[in-house]
C-alpha cells in the first residue's frame, strides 16, 4: 500500500445535506462544540456535578465565545473589513471564517462564569473541568481551515504536504510554482490539541490537580503548540511584525508565562488542591433539590401513617384475643 504523497483540499467549502448547504467551517466549529460539551458533561458528573449543568452553562459560554472570537479577529485584521475598498458588513459574516482563539476563550470564560453563578457552581472547579475539553473543540474546529483552504503553512516536500488552489495563495496565483505543496498547519494543531487533551487529563488524575492548575496546563499546552505552528504560517495578517514576531506569537509567549506563574503560585502556596465540593450553595448540589426533599418527606409521613395503622390493627387484634381468652 502506497502512502499518499499529498493531502487534497476540498473543491468547495460546503457540505450538502440534500438541498441544504452547510459550510464546512461552520460544521467543524459546531462539531467541536458538541464534542467538548459532551466530554465536559461526563467529566463534570464524575466530579459530583449535576447532570445537565454543562449544557446549561454552554448556552452562555458558546454565544459569548463566538462573539469574542469574532471581535478579536476583526480587531487584529481590521483592514479586511474597514480598510480601503472593504465592506464593513462582512465583519458579521462569521460563517466565512475568522475567529480569534484568544477572544473566544476570554469571552467564553465570561459566559461560563455567568452561567455558573446562576447555578451556584464554584468557578475554579468548573473551569478545571472544561478547560481540557476546549482543546478538543479547538482542534476539531481547525478542520474548518481545511475546508476554507486558509491559514496553511509554508511550502514543503513532505509526503503529507497540503494541496491548495492557487487562487487561495496569500499573494495570488503567481506567488508559488504550480503543484506547490504546503504544511497542513490545521492538521498539526488538531493532532497537538488532541494529544494535549489526553496528557492533561492523565496528569490531572495522576497528580490530583486543582485550584486552577488544570486551566494553567491547558493554556501552557496550547500556547506551546500554537507558538511552534505559528512559525510555519504564511497567511497575511495585519500585525505580522511586532518586534520581529507575529502578534499571535507574542500572545502565546505572554499567556504561557502568565499560566506558568499561576501554576507555580498555586503549587507552592497549597492552593492547587482538588476542591471536593463543586457547589458554592449546598442546596444546589445533587440530592439536595427541595422538590426531591419534599417527596421524600411525604413518603416518610406516609410510611409513618401506614406503620401507625398497622400498629393499631395489631393492637385491636391483640385486644380481641385477650377478650376471648378471658
Amino acid at each position: 500500500m502506497m502512502l499518499p504523497m499529498s493531502i487534497p483540499s476540498p473543491a468547495e467549502g460546503v457540505l450538502w445535506l440534500g438541498p441544504i448547504p452547510l459550510r464546512g467551517y461552520a460544521f467543524a466549529i459546531i462539531l467541536g462544540i458538541i464534542v467538548a460539551v459532551w466530554v465536559s458533561e461526563k467529566r463534570w458528573q464524575a466530579r459530583g456535578g449535576r447532570a445537565g449543568d454543562i449544557q446549561d452553562i454552554a448556552l452562555w459560554a458558546v454565544p459569548f465565545g463566538l462573539v469574542g472570537g469574532r471581535i478579536y479577529h476583526v480587531m487584529t485584521d481590521w483592514q479586511l473589513y474597514f480598510g480601503e475598498g472593504a465592506n464593513p458588513v462582512e465583519a458579521l459574516y462569521i460563517w466565512r471564517g475568522g475567529l480569534g482563539v484568544w477572544g473566544a476563550i476570554a469571552l467564553g470564560a465570561v459566559g461560563a462564569i455567568i452561567g455558573a453563578r446562576t447555578k451556584g457552581i464554584k468557578i475554579v472547579p468548573l473551569l478545571d473541568t472544561i478547560a481540557p475539553t476546549c482543546l478538543l473543540a479547538m482542534g476539531i474546529g481547525r478542520w474548518g481551515n481545511w475546508f476554507n483552504q486558509e491559514l496553511f503553512g509554508r511550502p514543503t516536500d513532505l509526503p503529507w504536504g497540503l494541496e491548495i488552489d492557487p487562487s487561495r495563495y496569500p499573494e495570488g496565483p503567481s506567488q508559488f510554482p504550480e503543484g506547490t505543496l504546503f504544511h497542513p498547519t490545521f492538521l498539526y494543531e488538531f493532532c497537538w490539541d488532541v494529544l494535549a487533551f489526553f496528557v492533561i487529563v492523565y496528569l490531572q488524575k495522576k497528580l490530583r490537580l486543582g485550584g486552577g492548575r488544570v486551566v494553567a496546563l491547558y493554556v501552557m499546552a496550547y500556547c506551546l503548540g500554537r507558538g511552534m505552528i505559528e512559525t510555519l504560517r504564511i497567511d497575511n495578517v495585519q500585525l505580522a511584525d511586532v518586534l520581529g514576531l507575529r502578534w499571535s506569537e507574542w500572545m502565546s509567549i505572554i499567556l504561557f508565562v502568565l499560566a506558568a506563574a499561576w501554576w507555580a503560585y498555586a503549587t507552592f502556596t497549597g492552593r492547587g488542591k482538588v476542591e471536593e465540593e463543586v457547589y458554592s450553595d449546598p442546596a444546589k448540589a445533587p440530592g439536595n433539590d427541595p422538590d426531591s426533599k419534599g417527596d421524600t418527606e411525604k413518603d416518610s409521613v406516609g410510611d409513618d401513617a401506614d406503620t401507625g395503622a398497622d400498629t393499631g390493627t395489631d393492637n385491636g387484634t391483640d385486644a380481641e384475643e385477650s377478650s376471648t381468652k378471658a
